[in-house]
């Protein structure tokens, strides 16, 4: 931890976080490494949890419809289609918009095209009848009807800890963050589930965000010692990807260049 939090100290100080930041989101990371790094943290348990839960609250639906604010890899869903796909009834029709940020470069929507292409092949392996809407733009920018909705499908929207990459209002005069949670109001789901970071480490005050970044990033990685050995090639991987990209940004970059904006669960209450 000292180390990612020494070298954001420096980048701050010489002026050059936004480079570092940027080469870590150009850095080309295969799908497959992120899935080894990811199965040693505990936040697979959250989309193990989220899958379970949504399986129970659709299990005599026909027809889904999850729309997932932060797809990613689409990591979180196989376990899913694969419990629908022994229902003794039929597997269930299911549809999948998967939303991300574009990602910089010519191609902004290559990921999240590519998850859905990987979710069709998963589909197909298991005979659940599948199609795909992919959308990377900015939330907030997102329409009502960009998300195809048919009112005869079982509607579900999850986000699982993608929300703070979205501003609030103290990086933005009218807060995206709350224009995308009213979306989600005027989409209706019968299912909605958001994970959150509970952080504080979001102050406009240096020194205050710094010490409580200190303190979050403590835990987690006393959690990483106590669990995973220290040499681990995955848990090194998840570290630098992870945690690396975000302590540079909390602590290298100011104004609207730094995205990682936490808030605390009653927060997120108020807004919800």
């Amino acid at each position: 931890m000292a180390h990612y939090f020494a070298d954001a100290l420096e980048a701050r100080l010489a002026g050059t976080g936004i480079e570092l930041y940027a080469a870590f989101a150009m850095r080309t990371i295969t799908a497959a490494d992120i899935l080894k790094a990811f199965q040693v943290y505990v936040t697979a348990l959250s989309n193990i949890f989220a899958g379970e839960s949504i399986g129970m609250l659709t299990r005599e639906a026909t027809s889904i419809h999850i729309i997932d604010f932060g797809i990613l890899y689409g990591f979180q869903w196989p376990c899913f289609i694969q419990g629908i796909s022994l229902r003794p009834s039929g597997p269930p029709i299911l549809r999948i918009t998967g939303i991300d940020f574009p990602q910089p470069g010519f191609r902004p929507a290559e990921r999240v095209e590519e998850t859905g292409r990987q979710l069709a092949k998963y589909c197909r392996r298991f005979n659940v009848p599948f199609e795909y809407n992919a959308i990377a733009k900015k939330w907030d920018s997102i329409q009502l009807n960009d998300l195809k909705i048919n009112k005869s499908e079982m509607l579900v929207v999850n986000c699982l800890y993608r929300l703070i990459y979205v501003p609030d209002e103290t990086a933005s005069e009218n807060s995206p963050r709350d224009d995308v949670l009213r979306l989600i109001k005027q989409i209706k789901p019968d299912v909605f589930l958001h994970g959150i970071i509970n952080g504080t480490h979001n102050s406009s005050f240096f020194e205050t965000r710094f010490k409580e970044a200190l303190f979050h990033y403590s835990s987690l990685f006393d959690m990483m010692e106590a669990t995973v050995p220290r040499e681990n090639q995955e848990r090194l991987l998840f570290e630098k990807v992870n945690f690396g990209k975000e302590i540079m940004n909390i602590v290298a970059w100011e104004g609207t260049a730094r995205v990682e904006r936490p808030e605390p669960y009653k927060q997120w209450q108020l807004r919800n």
